[in-house]
């Protein structure tokens, strides 16, 4: 699949998903389920959905015995974004709008005057209470916009303004028409796309997202422009590597995680016992007790893979003097005292020889010290599951932005680095 086919495709966490199992079972792997027994095999790949927002997918060598150590990878699915209200018509006038919230650290301004679309997944009724019928959905064409007010009315705005959400992030639909209800027009469209009846709709999950294409950008075309590259680029990089990967010994595991940029507390975070009971479950059906199994964890070894603070150009007095990554000069190895970023100077040490095997710069990152920084998913699963741990990831600028900026050397670097990392 390629890099941009996947950015453009994967919309939401449901679509990211449904391309990588698409990609999984293409490249020859098993789907398993959380439900079912795991029927687990040496020198075989599989792959598991968990609750339509993640995904997890892992190759067992031939030669696979108890004693061999574990390489994991995780990314996200998830990312800054506005989200439906479950009743979501909200009329203002003749104004058909939105009730949306808006869904992690999003920059808010950057939401304004684009064309946007709707995507996410539908539940229907089912032959029974248990049962419903779940439907993915993507409108796939600009559907809505969140007008900005004219300079005229506020001739502050470029001194800077608060937004309040409820107030000025409701996207635009349409206008309503004689004879339309202003209780369901969000139904009727949903229940129109999906070809079904109203009364079937028992619930939606919907994101609003943003319809411009990703592109490559630049005097030599050496960016990658468009929204969701936190933390879509890792995700894509993962799929690839794992289904490329190559062993004869130990077990090679890709996690993407939904929740990362609400903090992980969930049934598929990265902050629950999601993947603990998975890689027990695994080591299980190969015949491990558990005590040789947490033997082996022991000297294993995971990547959190999220993006980096790019060095911005217009801003370099945000970031340390030294300590900074560039965008197209390597993969950032996050470093942080206060373990916001996962990392030991043994795991460090691990990925710079790696990154020296595959050819692929990389860049030493630390925050400004007068600046907190983020977090991502290496602390947390580090917590849950005590191995080594480091965070990379490709440098970004206009981070939770409704559009980010990537370079394409650095998912070139990302990808080999993987495939090292799962060889």
């Amino acid at each position: 699949m390629e890099l941009l086919e996947y950015l453009n495709g994967a919309v939401t966490p449901y679509h990211a998903v449904e391309l990588g199992a698409d990609r999984l079972l293409a490249a020859g792997f098993t789907e398993q389920k959380l439900e079912e027994p795991f029927a687990t095999e040496r020198g075989k790949g599989y792959f598991i959905r968990v609750y339509g927002t993640g995904l997890v997918a892992y190759t067992v060598g031939e030669e696979f015995s108890s004693e061999d150590a574990l390489h994991l990878a995780v990314a996200h699915t998830d990312a800054p974004c506005l989200r439906v209200k479950p009743v979501a018509e909200l009329l203002s006038g003749e104004y058909k709008r939105l009730d949306i919230e808006v869904y992690g650290g999003a920059i808010l301004n950057t939401w304004f005057d684009r064309p946007l679309s709707l995507a996410g997944r539908v539940v229907l009724r089912g032959e029974n209470a248990y049962a419903p019928r779940l439907k993915t959905i993507d409108f796939k064409r600009p559907l809505l916009t969140v007008p900005n007010l004219a300079i005229h009315m506020n001739r502050e705005v470029n001194k800077g303004v608060e937004y309040k959400p409820q107030r000025d992030l409701l996207p635009l639909l349409g206008m309503l028409k004689d004879g339309e209800s202003k209780e369901s027009y969000v139904r009727t469209l949903l229940a129109k796309e999906l070809a079904v009846d109203e009364e079937e709709i028992l619930d939606y999950d919907l994101t609003v997202y943003c319809a411009e294409q990703t592109c490559y950008l630049g005097e030599e075309e050496e960016f990658v422009s468009g929204p969701r590259l936190d933390n879509q680029l890792s995700c894509y990089a993962l799929l690839q590597a794992i289904c490329e990967s190559k062993h004869t010994t130990g077990i090679h595991m890709a996690v993407m995680y939904d929740h990362e940029e609400i903090g992980s507390r969930s049934k598929q975070g990265a902050d629950s016992a999601l993947t603990g009971a998975i890689i027990e479950r695994i080591y299980a059906g190969l015949g491990v007790e558990r005590e040789r199994m947490q033997a082996a964890l022991a000297k294993s070894i995971m990547l959190s893979v999220d993006g980096a603070h790019a060095l911005h150009p217009n801003r370099q007095d945000m970031y340390d003097p030294v300590n900074r990554a560039t965008i197209n000069k390597g993969i950032a190895l996050k470093i942080n005292s206060s373990q916001r970023y996962a990392f030991d100077t043994e795991t460090v040490a691990i990925a710079q020889v790696l990154c020296e095997e595959a050819g692929v710069a990389y860049q030493k990152v630390a925050n400004h010290a007068d600046l907190a920084g983020g977090s991502t998913l290496g602390p947390i699963l580090s917590s849950w599951i005590p191995m080594r741990a480091i965070d990379l990831g490709v440098p970004l600028l206009a981070m939770h932005s409704a559009r980010e900026l990537a370079g394409r050397k650095d998912v070139d670097g990302l990808l080999r680095f993987l495939a090292k990392f799962f060889t």
